[in-house]
């Protein structure tokens, strides 16, 4: 693993680059940089979930999602090498299974709202999203593993299962999108 920060403020960055781990210097704006800056905004609105009231079996999940997305970040910075791992992924397929299964199927679309928790779960899903399109697109420029991409899309397919949980853990339940075409096609 590259340097750790033993300083904040380099002033390194100035001119608009920013080192990777392997200490080569890249734009702030490539496809790099991007990808690891969604990763890390990713994990940041984990760590604002975290801050709502949530079963402790749904906090130790995400609280290991989080150091996951760290593995992540650190192996978007050093091309070519290998943090995270593919057991990763099968961990969220097993997550995404369980939770799953305690669920009503969906009738309708649901909004992204309810509790502050579930709401912020949203956010968490829509942010994992960008951050895959991100590594999609690092990935048609340059090589990267599979286990990158493949982390997020689960991870967001998770978060959007993990919101209906949340919702529902007071009695509540999911808000559903009102169609005014479908309403009249029902009404008809």
């Amino acid at each position: 693993m590259g340097n750790r920060l033993t300083q904040i403020a380099t002033r390194t960055g100035d001119a608009g680059t920013t080192g990777l781990g392997d200490n080569t210097r890249v734009s702030k704006n490539s496809l790099r940089v991007h990808a690891m800056g969604d990763v890390d905004e990713l994990n940041s609105h984990i760590g604002v979930l975290l801050c709502e009231p949530m079963p402790d079996d749904v906090r130790t999940l995400l609280v290991e999602i989080q150091h996951q997305l760290f593995n992540l970040g650190g192996e978007l910075s050093i091309p070519g090498f290998e943090l995270l791992k593919p057991e990763a992924v099968l961990a969220l397929d097993e997550a995404l299974a369980h939770y799953n299964e305690q669920l009503p199927r969906l009738q309708e679309f649901i909004l992204p709202a309810g509790t502050r928790a579930a709401s912020q779960a949203h956010v968490c899903r829509t942010v994992a999203r960008r951050a895959e399109r991100a590594v999609v697109a690092l990935g048609n420029e340059e090589a990267i593993k599979d286990a990158p991409r493949q982390y997020l899309n689960r991870l967001s397919d998770l978060m959007f299962v993990l919101a209906r949980v949340l919702n529902r853990m007071d009695g509540g339940d999911d808000v559903y999108w009102k169609s005014e075409r479908l309403g009249r096609e029902a009404g008809a």
